[in-house]
């Protein structure tokens, strides 16, 4: 099914034969497309590209954040997920917290895990150096880099969060933001990168950085401990994988709540072809009402698994999708109790099923491919804005407030507890066809992720647009209730006749980092190229080699 109708590409779908890197800023991108020219693999580009972030992107991600990937070896033809989503310290306790404590502060941070899941894809898959690999982060966090005008602005919406700590001056000057074009320096984080890259995680779970972030803890009332950072690994495990059609689209497992994504898939799987229409109103409010009984299923039976496995086997079943399809009506929106557990949702919100009745933010994405079609898909955070707010003095480590995402309701699959993993909305997909590599998504964006990349599916397997297009096309995001938030590029008329049917419509700018931002890889087996996009509601680049 082809269109011609869509909207022109903000920019040229990026091309390249010999490897493909796609990432939230040109400077990281151009890292891992550096070291393929090296004679690197995927395996050593993607750390390149995440620890290049933490420098030049750093209120997103980081050596104090958490994450998951999806991980393709072509020699083996296999695709793997790690998961290195962290947890919650041991000491935590419910009943302890308070909103504002799990969102800012000592109290906020899980256990990091991503240096853990990043030197685990290298040192295991890569033909590197680990020095090698961080060499262009380093050299950016020692010499510095220009602030950008989408710095300005996120570095401005923390102002306040980062001056309630004194690590907030690796940011700001006295307090304040600098101007775009400025020189950012952060000699602490480029000793920290080197530590990491002459002596490995060791360094950062058990060595001088480990200790750093215990004094810290301890000097502010934290609860992370040297037990809680010595327990970090990496873990492997299978990917969640459903059939769409005439493709396997593959996704991280729970604890990650891609399975959203997957389920949103099945049930828009059900329609008739000649249904799916781009930018259509009945499409698009059925996509709405599909998305809100996908978070509603995620919300009840997503999280830590040692509370009760997730049901992913019913919940991705082609029954359940028809199920699931016959309880959206075309005439009217269906309330949504909300992104998150919500003890208090408003009369008639809609419930997920009992299964066992049943019969029949801020956040980034990127992608690196090589020559050889090795693909890593790596979606990761520290939360909001510079995570917790808080740096370990010395080290230039912004630690996540991941806790933030966590319940604090009894009756919550998702209530935080000691050593408990989150109902992570982190989820990055792989898609396959007749077995082999075709296309990665993902994005940043909290719960967003897991409406935004759905649609970002639909536009690639559906409408069959380039991967810039992919990106660039206007998105919505249905937030609780019947409030749907869309760019407003979306026709008027489509909009008008959404608000007929009982859609609260928000009307977004034109293009919102709300809705995410998006980055993908696709392969053209028939050229033997690849395709590369990157989103342009942050400073996102994608480059070929």
């Amino acid at each position: 099914m082809k269109y011609t109708n869509y909207p022109s590409s903000t920019r040229p779908t990026a091309m390249g034969f010999n490897g493909m890197a796609a990432s939230a800023h040109p400077y990281a991108s151009m890292a891992g497309i550096n070291i393929l020219k090296k004679g690197g693999n995927a395996f050593d580009a993607i750390v390149a590209i995440a620890s290049t972030l933490n420098v030049v992107e750093p209120f997103m991600s980081g050596m104090g954040g958490v994450g998951v990937a999806l991980v393709y070896n072509s020699k083996e033809k296999k695709l793997r997920a790690l998961n290195f989503s962290g947890s919650a310290p041991k000491l935590a306790d419910p009943e302890k917290y308070t909103e504002e404590a799990k969102n800012i502060g000592p109290w906020a941070p899980l256990v990091p895990g991503n240096v853990a899941g990043w030197l685990e894809i290298q040192e295991t898959l890569g033909n590197l150096e680990r020095k090698e690999v961080f060499e262009e982060a380093i050299n950016y966090a020692k010499n510095g880099f220009p602030m950008t005008h989408f710095h300005y602005t996120m570095f401005g919406n923390s102002v306040d969060r980062l001056n309630k700590f004194p690590s907030g001056e690796i940011i700001l000057n006295s307090g304040k933001v600098s101007s775009p074009g400025s020189r950012i320096n952060m000699p602490e984080l480029a000793n920290s990168l080197q530590l990491v890259a002459n002596k490995g995680a060791d360094e950062f779970y058990r060595g001088s950085i480990a200790k750093k972030i215990v004094d810290s803890m301890k000097l502010y009332g934290g609860l992370i401990n040297e037990e809680d950072l010595d327990a970090v690994k990496a873990e492997w495990t299978d990917p969640l994988t459903v059939k769409y059609k005439d493709f396997e689209v593959s996704t991280v497992p729970p604890n990650s709540s891609g399975f959203q994504i997957l389920e949103t898939l099945k049930i828009l799987e059900t329609l008739p072809p000649e249904k799916i229409k781009f930018q259509d109103s009945d499409f698009v409010h059925t996509f709405i009402e599909t998305a809100k009984l996908a978070a509603t299923d995620r919300i009840a039976y997503g999280g830590d698994q040692s509370l009760g496995l997730t049901p992913t086997d019913k919940l991705l079943s082609s029954d359940y999708a028809n199920y699931q399809s016959s309880r959206i009506s075309l005439d009217k929106a269906n309330l949504l109790a909300g992104e998150v557990f919500n003890p208090d949702a408003p009369q008639g919100s809609l419930t997920a099923v009992d299964l066992d009745a049943y019969d029949g933010g801020m956040t980034t994405h990127f992608s690196v491919a090589d020559k050889d079609g090795n693909v890593v898909s790596i979606t990761q955070t520290l939360g909001g804005g510079f995570g917790s707010a808080l740096a370990p003095e010395g080290t230039g480590i912004f630690l996540n407030n991941m806790g933030d995402w966590f319940d604090l309701h009894d009756g919550s699959r998702n209530q935080i507890g000691p050593n408990r993993k989150q109902d992570m909305c982190l989820s990055p997909t792989q898609t396959f066809k007749n077995g082999e590599f075709y296309a990665s998504v993902g994005t940043p964006g909290s719960w967003g992720i897991l409406q935004t990349t759905s649609q970002m599916l639909i536009n690639l397997l559906d409408f069959e647009m380039n991967m810039q297009q992919v990106i660039d096309s206007p998105r919505f995001k249905a937030i609780g209730g019947n409030r749907v938030e869309m760019e407003s590029r979306f026709p008027v008329s489509l909009i008008e006749n959404l608000r007929t049917r009982g859609h609260e419509i928000v009307n977004l700018p034109d293009w919102s980092p709300s809705v995410g931002g998006g980055h993908g890889i696709k392969f053209d087996k028939e050229t033997g190229s690849y395709q590369g996009g990157a989103d342009p509601r942050r400073d996102g680049y994608a480059l070929g080699n």
